[in-house]
């Protein structure tokens, strides 16, 4: 039977979790706190409470996913890489800096343990019925494992895309080109809403998503939105949360020589969006809430 280590069960790793057990792989998952392995656990995946647990009950070769935040991605690495066998693969599926992964790759690597990064889009709902996934490392090891990524995948929702740090930057870039467009969707939609017309907002962006220029999965979750909500957005904040992603790829863009103007300024309208507060911000935040699951605070 196909076999998987699972390192972090937050809202995208319990569902991919959830699909690769319908898709027939035994996974072994561990996540620091116990409420999520115990709700993982009641679903027939196979639990442990430690790393070291995990790759115990895994034959070699092994093949470990990590799907944790930027930030706790070198402690995991850690501590999971001296308990692995050369010809181990770890796969690094969270949205970590692509800097960082050519960094840690060249660590794994030295150690004869092979690595790769998958960018993976499509929030928790792709997560558990098809992602899109965007990876990089040495492309023999992405063919000896493609299985895997087809199983997670939605149909075609895969590719590999280049060397260590490929799939990380491609997500990256995929994440700042969101900003802009979930940007100019809320700008667009405040327009409609402070003009003379008294417009039915949630009819507008249904009526978007039949066939129009702009027809698109973020304008339908904002139809989504407004019946979850109301099209006063009253109960979301105007305050939007960011992470590191659109940050990265301003940054990046610079050090390039790339003028974007447009994603930069979405970027900077979320930062400032904290002591700002404003409708565009609540159309951002909504949306980030029906595609990602995030958490969206009450008014200010």
């Amino acid at each position: 039977m196909k076999t998987i280590g699972y390192i972090g069960l937050g809202k995208m790793g319990m569902n991919m979790v959830y699909r690769l057990n319908e898709m027939n792989w035994r996974v072994v998952a561990y996540n620091r706190s116990p409420e999520p392995r115990h709700q993982a656990a009641n679903q027939g995946i196979v639990t442990v409470d430690s790393i070291s647990g995990l790759v115990q009950k895994i034959d070699e070769p092994r093949i470990i996913w990590v799907m944790v935040s930027h930030e706790s991605v070198d402690a995991v690495l850690d501590e999971l890489a001296p308990l692995l066998s050369k010809g181990d693969v770890i796969i690094d599926g969270g949205n970590s800096l692509y800097k960082e992964t050519i960094r840690r790759a060249k660590v794994i690597e030295s150690k004869g343990i092979h690595f790769l990064d998958v960018g993976t889009s499509g929030g928790p709902s792709g997560a558990r019925h098809g992602a899109c996934c965007m990876i990089g490392g040495d492309e023999s090891i992405f063919k000896k494992y493609e299985e895997l990524f087809k199983d997670i995948s939605a149909k075609d929702g895969y590719a590999y895309l280049g060397k260590h740090g490929a799939g990380h930057f491609v997500k990256m870039v995929h994440n700042g080109i969101e900003y802009g467009m979930m940007q100019s969707i809320g700008e667009g939609f405040e327009v409609m809403r402070k003009s003379e017309f008294s417009l039915d907002l949630k009819k507008i962006a249904d009526l978007y998503n039949h066939k129009s220029v702009i027809e698109s999965r973020l304008v339908g979750w904002l139809k989504d939105a407004y019946e979850k909500f109301g099209e006063n957005l009253e109960e979301i904040s105007g305050s939007i949360a960011h992470s590191g992603e659109g940050k990265w790829t301003v940054e990046t863009a610079k050090e390039l020589g790339v003028a974007m103007p447009i994603i930069e300024k979405s970027f900077k309208f979320r930062v400032q969006s904290k002591k700002k507060p404003s409708y565009i911000g609540k159309v951002v935040s909504a949306l980030r809430n029906m595609f990602g699951g995030h958490e969206v605070s009450h008014k200010p």
